[in-house]
């Protein structure tokens, strides 16, 4: 398989009467954006489109998801099974829009796994979002069976994501991109062998809850109902997985970290000379422990049918399912497959907390991407998009309505306090990581 992204810098975006793309500047006929998504879908009562830059004294909040603009040049949808019919994925040629991202923001409710992302001042150095010009699609709808409650699919406005950052993708179809991104993944039987070792990564994207229409999708299937598969590196690239809405706001993989997901990125660069990089093994997360084992037992099985010698696993969340991932771990280190495991930890507000729900001293190489408990408290923001009373009220992971000695996480002045959990993907499990680790 062999997938082609034609990058096209975006200098800025502004709101226009039309869709164009000159010199840089990303024009984006707003009005007919608006009366698109709205025909899609009834359910969305309201839209508003608004541009945040970085250095921006913004605040969003709640943010639902994110997504790269992009297009695919044989007119195949750029989201199978969600934005069009199902159809393969992960070989062809696409073009994108990079520096920019269709951010999905709340209009007024929040929910578990909706967080925050600050554009400017200390807050900016949280996540990578305030390095890229947000689209904000600012929405409400009428799924009122779901308003109140803590757990939101959000299938509204999380959809209507995925259709706009394919719409404006369109607009990239007649542009020339400025670079060409190549990523050729050769069947794995005919390729000439050599002595490098064999690795492989073990993503285990969020799919915990039963109930359908939380978890991610691949190729639109609810990967609730998946078990562990050998899938190619490509497809990960071109929209086969979207995100879900259950996890986590700072544990999450948002869409766009699906489709440039550094750790992946970062093993094609040394393919072929430090190590022969083949593939990856899309697992899940599930509750029930005979869940649990059977998946672990189905990785383990495909690394070593695949000859893998070393393995990355990295977990999307934390809590039930460092459970998946830790045994995940054991099971490939007791088939003499060495593995290296990502996942932030939870430490608790002082630091000094189990990182892990569960431990083993088999796993004895561990990356982390920080501790979903720290406490950041930060000034307000001269705009907010969105509802910040929603860190209050609607149960977003992280924020608060009342701490009998800190308050509420959202204070009146506009100030806010909160813990590292409620970054929206602010630990970047995917490999974008803005943190680093030091030793006192």
């Amino acid at each position: 398989m062999k997938l082609e992204i034609g990058n096209i810098p975006v200098k800025d975006v502004v709101l226009g009467s039309e869709n164009s793309f000159a010199d840089g500047i990303l024009t984006i006929d707003k009005e007919a954006a608006i009366a698109y998504l709205k025909g899609e879908d009834d359910h969305i009562t309201d839209l508003d489109i608004v541009i945040a830059h970085p250095g921006d004294d913004t605040r969003i909040v709640p943010v639902i998801e994110t997504i790269e603009p992009r297009v695919r040049m044989d007119d195949r949808t750029l989201f199978p099974g969600v934005t069009g019919d199902i159809v393969p994925a992960g070989d062809g040629e696409l073009k994108a829009f990079k520096g920019c991202c269709v951010t999905v923001v709340g209009k007024e409710w929040g929910s578990f796994g909706d967080g925050v992302i600050d554009m400017g001042g200390e807050g900016a150095k949280h996540t990578r979002w305030s390095e890229l010009i947000n689209i904000c699609l600012v929405g409400d709808t009428d799924e009122e069976f779901e308003r109140h409650e803590q757990q939101k699919c959000n299938h509204a406005l999380r959809w209507a994501g995925h259709r706009f950052a394919e719409w404006i993708g369109k607009i990239a179809k007649d542009v020339e991109p400025a670079e060409t991104e190549s990523y050729t993944f050769d069947p794995i039987l005919k390729r000439e062998k050599n002595d490098l070792p064999n690795v492989a990564i073990v993503l285990q994207p969020q799919s915990q809850m039963e109930a359908l229409g939380y978890n991610d999708l691949w190729y639109g299937w609810d990967m609730n109902k998946f078990l562990p598969t050998y899938v190619s590196p490509t497809e990960v690239f071109d929209g086969a997985i979207i995100s879900g809405s259950f996890m986590p706001a700072s544990s999450k993989w948002s869409t766009y970290e699906f489709q440039n997901f550094p750790t992946i990125k970062e093993l094609y660069k040394y393919d072929g000379i430090d190590y022969n990089f083949v593939g990856v093994i899309m697992s899940n997360l599930n509750v029930a422990l005979d869940q649990k084992e059977r998946s672990a037992i189905m990785v383990r099985d495909m690394a070593i049918n695949l000859g893998v010698d070393y393995a990355i696993v990295t977990e999307e969340g934390y809590g039930n399912p460092d459970t998946d991932y830790v045994r995940c771990q054991v099971v490939l280190e007791e088939a003499g497959i060495g593995v290296v495991g990502i996942s932030n930890e939870s430490d608790g507000r002082t630091g000094v907390g189990q990182p892990l729900v569960v431990l083993n001293e088999k796993m004895n190489a561990l990356v982390s991407t920080g501790n979903v408990g720290e406490l950041t408290e930060l000034p307000a923001c001269k705009t907010v998009i969105g509802n910040l009373e929603a860190m209050n009220r609607d149960g977003m992971s992280g924020s608060w309505g009342y701490d009998e000695i800190l308050g509420k996480s959202a204070r009146d002045d506009g100030s806010i306090i909160m813990e590292d959990n409620n970054w929206f993907c602010g630990d970047h499990i995917s490999g974008a990581s803005l943190k680093t680790m030091k030793e006192f």
